[in-house]
């Protein structure tokens, strides 16, 4: 299978994080959250969607959290701070700005 390209990979993955947005909006069990079928294809779309991710949690405070780390292996969030989405949210995009993930001037949540 031909790698999409970068307009082609953008494009998917913003019309699944619509969707699983809109699905996710009212739903409580982070479990539900990331079974959701379009979670899960981004998921499966591999590390070329971390900065996508990342920029879209700089504007929006969404629960990407499973997904990154699905994606990357690695959990930058403090014990401490499970649970409390908007320190995750600040340790996610603290860790992909140290791996070089964020587009420049990349606003955080």
């Amino acid at each position: 299978m031909a790698e999409m390209s970068q307009q082609a990979l953008r494009a998917r993955f913003d019309t699944l994080a619509e969707e699983w947005a809109e699905a996710a909006r009212f739903q409580s069990s982070s479990t539900e959250i990331a079974i959701h079928p379009a979670y899960q294809q981004i998921i499966g779309m591999g590390p070329a969607v971390l900065p996508l991710i990342l920029d879209r949690l700089a504007h929006r405070t969404e629960h990407w959290f499973w997904a990154l780390g699905a994606i990357s292996g690695e959990d930058p969030v403090d014990p401490a701070d499970a649970g409390k989405v908007d320190a995750m949210a600040e340790a996610w995009l603290r860790w992909g700005s140290a791996k070089g993930l964020m587009s420049p001037g990349a606003a955080t949540a």
